[in-house]
């Protein structure tokens, strides 16, 4: 959830002055990277059938995007987009619109689209906060996903978290009624934190009767195990996935 490249000019207009959250966090944080040869062919051979343009002055017309009507989830932060992609496979039922801001993230997610014939996700490469507020209007999600957001580890970064409950209001709007909102982290105190946003978000109820630590839920089937989960796993750290649903 980074980008070598600034928020499009005029983001900060976009946000009222009684809306100070949304002044100050981003679906994403600033991350050096360098895009390979692969990920820039990929742009060029792929970019064109997988990358949405955003738009500021009308909403997504989804069915036109995917060439299909078809539930709709959106993924905020995909990283390199492995899991994503997996996801995808495993879910050819539904259609992904994914926002990530990485750029060398964006084009190792085109590549694995294109390479795999993956027809079910698009991609917007801007900040979903923005995608939120002017491409999906609310009640238009059937689901969310927010795997492994920045932690912010120190206290005094902590407001930099994305999952903060005007965002999480915000999502919850937009999820049509029975849909789910999926946060997963493999760091115990933002998953504290997490569970009480959630928690007392009020159109928002967990899907689990008996939760575990932190109201979290079994990992569901979907969410494959990443490389780096799974070598954290074995040495003994956690990871909780957190499902809640829109009521």
């Amino acid at each position: 959830m980074s980008s070598p490249t600034p928020p499009p000019d005029g983001a900060k207009a976009a946000y009222p002055p009684d809306k100070p959250f949304m002044r100050v966090v981003k679906s994403y944080v600033l991350r050096a990277g360098r895009t390979g040869p692969g990920q820039v062919r990929a742009y060029a051979q792929f970019g064109p059938r997988f990358l949405l343009a955003y738009q500021a002055d009308q909403p997504l017309d989804v069915a036109a995007a995917f060439g299909r009507d078809a539930p709709l989830i959106l993924e905020i932060g995909f990283g390199m987009g492995g899991a994503t992609a997996q996801i995808a496979q495993a879910r050819p039922q539904d259609n992904f619109l994914c926002c990530e801001v990485h750029e060398p993230g964006v084009g190792a997610l085109l590549k694995l689209c294109g390479e795999g014939g993956i027809e079910n996700i698009r991609i917007l490469r801007h900040d979903a906060v923005e995608v939120l507020d002017h491409m999906l209007p609310e009640a238009s999600l059937d689901g969310v996903h927010v795997f492994f957001p920045d932690p912010w580890h120190k206290s005094r970064h902590h407001k930099r978290r994305l999952i903060q409950g005007p965002f999480v209001n915000r999502l919850a709007r937009h999820l049509k009624p029975g849909g789910y909102l999926h946060l997963a982290t493999d760091w115990e105190p933002y998953a504290e934190q997490m569970y009480a946003v959630l928690r007392a978000e009020p159109l928002l109820v967990n899907t689990v009767a008996e939760p575990g630590p932190h109201g979290c839920a079994p990992k569901p089937d979907y969410r494959p195990l990443t490389k780096f989960e799974n070598r954290g796993l074995k040495l003994g750290h956690g990871v909780w996935d957190l499902v809640f649903r829109r009521i």
